[in-house]
């Protein structure tokens, strides 16, 4: 029999008592007490629970067995802790999403997404297709698009010689079997910090927890991966280039000492999502060491062929490879051979893949131009790489983009990108490549003019 807690604490937020009934004498059964209480309603999203010590001490419980519980809550993400402030019930909203906002009257600079006139038309390729109908029980990879892929995935990889392919329905298609097929829910998994906002909600929606690594100019860094390890993780997400929303791509110096971080840890699952490849600036460096087990290099043609062309090339080692294939069974998830093969026709088209250097030289040259306005506004800043900018700013991010919305734009705070801090985050992601100029100028006048409203200060350029 458990004892019963009853404690009264205030609502932050609505002034409303609440009565916490939390019972049981193992750690199993205290945590199925509070799951209980959410799922009765009993306790919602921002309440707190009580400290370990009153909850013990209530219980009648060593203190050891309230912090195995509270462990097992945090891990499947149902509370969270946060140091001083407390712990509290985690709050289930989903994770923000990239794309468009529906229905908003304010000019979208948060979107992320690729520039629609730059998508190469598949009206030629699609006249070009040919081949019979596939059937069940056949191959579930298109023969020509293994062909070409075998040689476009081994490029700048290590551990090429082990290569084995899959085919799935895009990136985020990809990272979900590649985990589903490694991990048990609870499971740990690194992720960069700042994040993609499909890599968090993948991470999420599967019941893993997500572990945080810290991202500077030169992408995931060593001491946070290290950590990372230490804590168990089971897998490694990571972006080799043009890394969302930061823009930073790996120096052959950092992925040399990931890879040596990673040497003593050969079957954790390490997945690169290269999902800028094609349109990438900076050349590909893996962390990916010929030594290493549990490998995936994941490759989507979304961003140059388009959002709606949802297929992604995975190379992995082949016991990976074997666990994705019992996760593609003909005639229920693979992906379409018209797909494949559309795929292939563009991908050795001569002028399909000029436009995609054409449109990856654009990326770069429209988000360097608007840096450059932004610093001669006082707001220094870095290019990158990919569609987007990650603009640091003196004040947080949230009071910039309310200010934005008053003179008609809508931004993305730094808020949704970044993992378990508590603190306001002083970036703000930007998509503008598709701007005009004359746009484009009064975007950074209007960002320098939010920051002054919420209380920034700008950086003064000194005059010759």
């Amino acid at each position: 029999m458990g004892a019963l807690a009853d404690r009264r604490a205030p609502d932050d937020q609505q002034g409303r008592h609440m009565t916490l009934d939390i019972s049981g004498r193992s750690a199993s059964e205290i945590a199925d007490s509070v799951r209980a209480g959410i799922e009765r309603g009993d306790l919602l999203p921002g309440d707190p629970l009580p400290p370990v010590r009153s909850l013990a001490d209530d219980l009648g419980v060593n203190r050891n067995t309230v912090v195995a519980a509270y462990r097992q809550l945090t891990q499947a993400g149902v509370i969270v802790t946060r140091g001083r402030g407390g712990t509290r019930v985690a709050d289930p909203s989903p994770v923000a999403q990239e794309g468009f906002a529906a229905g908003s009257v304010l000019r979208d600079v948060g979107t992320g997404n690729p520039d629609p006139e730059l998508i190469p038309d598949l009206s030629p390729a699609l006249a070009r297709m040919a081949g019979r109908p596939v059937l069940y029980g056949e191959p579930v990879i298109d023969p020509g698009l293994e062909r070409w892929a075998q040689e476009w995935m081994r490029d700048g990889l290590p551990s090429a010689a082990q290569l084995r392919l899959t085919i799935t329905s895009g990136a985020a298609d990809a990272v979900e079997r590649l985990l589903a097929q490694a991990l048990t829910r609870d499971d740990a998994v690194a992720l960069e910090d700042p994040c993609f906002l499909t890599s968090i909600h993948t991470v999420r929606i599967g019941g893993y927890r997500a572990v945080p690594v810290p991202v500077d100019a030169e992408g995931m860094t060593p001491t946070g991966l290290r950590a990372a390890l230490d804590q168990g993780v089971r897998a490694v997400i990571l972006t080799p280039r043009a890394q969302n929303p930061t823009g930073a791509s790996l120096s052959a110096r950092r992925a040399e000492e990931l890879r040596e971080v990673l040497r003593d840890h050969p079957y954790v699952l390490v997945i690169e999502d290269d999902h800028f490849s094609l349109l990438s600036q900076q050349p590909f460096h893996s962390v990916i060491a010929p030594g290493h087990r549990r490998w995936a290099l994941v490759r989507s043609v979304s961003k140059f062929l388009g959002p709606d062309m949802c297929l992604a090339v995975t190379a992995s080692d082949p016991e990976t490879a074997e666990r994705l294939a019992m996760r593609l069974t003909p005639g229920t998830t693979w992906v379409s051979h018209l797909l494949q093969r559309l795929t292939l026709a563009l991908l050795t088209d001569a002028a399909t893949l000029a436009a995609i250097e054409r449109a990856g030289a654009h990326y770069a040259a429209r988000n360097a131009a608007f840096v450059e306005r932004l610093t001669a506004a006082g707001l220094p800043a870095d290019t990158g790489d990919g569609l987007n900018l990650w603009i640091p700013l003196p004040v947080p991010a949230r009071a910039v983009a309310e200010q934005l919305m008053r003179r008609g734009w809508l931004a993305r705070p730094g808020d949704e990108f970044v993992l378990g801090a508590d603190d306001a985050s002083p970036r703000l992601r930007l998509t503008v490549h598709d701007l005009d100029d004359d746009d484009a100028e009064r975007l950074a006048a209007d960002v320098a003019a939010a920051v002054r409203a919420a209380g920034g200060r700008l950086v003064t350029r000194e005059v010759a």
